[in-house]
């Protein structure tokens, strides 16, 4: 199986290129609003955001730079699929303006955004992040009726085009061996997550890095086997480093992202080229930690009643029977993208 890998340098507003309903799944997380490095980025989308700021304007500098979002969010719309889904990593911001404190509820607005464009709003999912800060409270410390709730948490929105999708014919053998575990099925469908580590060191090195803030490789990584089948199409609008088109890679779908920096494009291909060691890496675990899973059920006398048709092992339910792993086996650059060649796992 060959997946393809392409990153388009330009605003994501511009994604016209791209044909309607020919996307699977919107896994992204755009520049946060009110967030202090993003201003300059937003100021180049946004004529004159400098002077509300500057102004004190700090509500209509918000609503000014979700409107530049707004129109991605109309294009996530048109090009995706009939019951595809769109996963929006974003947080909250506080930001200080004239002297005065405030939230800026970045995760309602673009809920409200989502749903203008006639998204359809699913359960959502908290991710804590890992934090080293020693002084990370804000406010007046110890002393009361000053201080303020420090975030640590961050928010995926799940949304969907219309209703559940419809799989017929050769669709329905992919999706059976596109399936996950059903312990992975229980960790990742929780509304929890606080196990993701930081960014993958070997995908995004160098460079402009600083200004990415990168999700961890883990999070597109679970959304892409969650929410889309083998070889199906992942987008990503604001594709930074490239921690999403690797994540697809990875899994062995084909992927598509927008970037405004240029300077992001060797990280890109970077991220690419690190993500068939990764992808193959992440099979093998999945498959060992399954292994161990089944080990431990049986330890504690639990039998499962359904056994993998290719690896042999046992499963709990009949829907994982079909299962079948893939991993990258290799890329090689093919115009301005990159081209992948997967093969199937064996039993470890």
């Amino acid at each position: 199986m060959q997946t393809t890998h392409s990153l388009h340098v330009g605003d994501a507003q511009q994604m016209s290129a791209i044909g309607e309903g020919s996307v699977h799944l919107v896994v992204t997380s755009p520049p946060y609003p009110m967030v202090e490095m993003w201003d300059a980025t937003f100021g180049e989308l946004v004529p004159g955001l400098a002077d509300l700021i500057q102004g004190q304007r700090g509500m209509d500098a918000f609503e000014a730079m979700h409107r530049a979002l707004d129109a991605v969010w109309t294009e996530c719309h048109r090009v995706l699929v009939p019951g595809g889904f769109a996963c929006i990593n974003i947080g909250d911001a506080t930001r200080s303006i004239g002297g005065e404190f405030c939230l800026y509820p970045n995760q309602a607005r673009i809920v409200a955004g989502l749903l203008r464009v006639g998204l359809t709003p699913l359960p959502d999912i908290l991710w804590r992040k890992p934090t080293n800060a020693p002084n990370k409270f804000m406010g007046s410390g110890m002393l009361p009726a000053g201080a303020y709730v420090t975030y640590e948490h961050e928010y995926i929105l799940i949304f969907r085009k219309g209703g559940k999708r419809q799989f017929t014919g050769d669709d329905r053998s992919l999706r059976a061996e596109s399936a996950f575990f059903w312990e992975e099925r229980n960790l990742w469908f929780s509304d929890l997550w606080m196990d993701l580590k930081g960014a993958d060191q070997g995908l995004t090195q160098g460079g402009p890095r600083e200004r990415s803030a990168a999700f961890p490789f883990e999070l597109p990584y679970r959304l892409v086997n969650m929410y889309s089948l083998r070889g199906e199409t992942v987008l990503d609008p604001f594709a930074g480093t490239g921690t999403t088109l690797a994540a697809a890679l990875a899994a062995g779908r084909s992927s598509l992202g927008y970037e405004r920096m240029a300077a992001f494009q060797p990280l890109v291909a970077a991220a690419l080229a690190g993500a068939v060691e990764v992808g193959r890496r992440r099979a093998s675990e999945r498959l060992i930690a399954h292994e161990a899973f089944i080990r431990g059920r049986a330890d504690q006398g639990k039998q499962c009643k359904h056994r993998s048709r290719h690896y042999g092992f046992p499963v709990v339910t009949r829907q994982e029977v079909d299962l079948r792993f893939t991993a990258p086996l290799a890329t090689r650059v093919v115009g301005d993208g990159v081209v992948a060649t997967h093969g199937y796992v064996g039993p470890i």
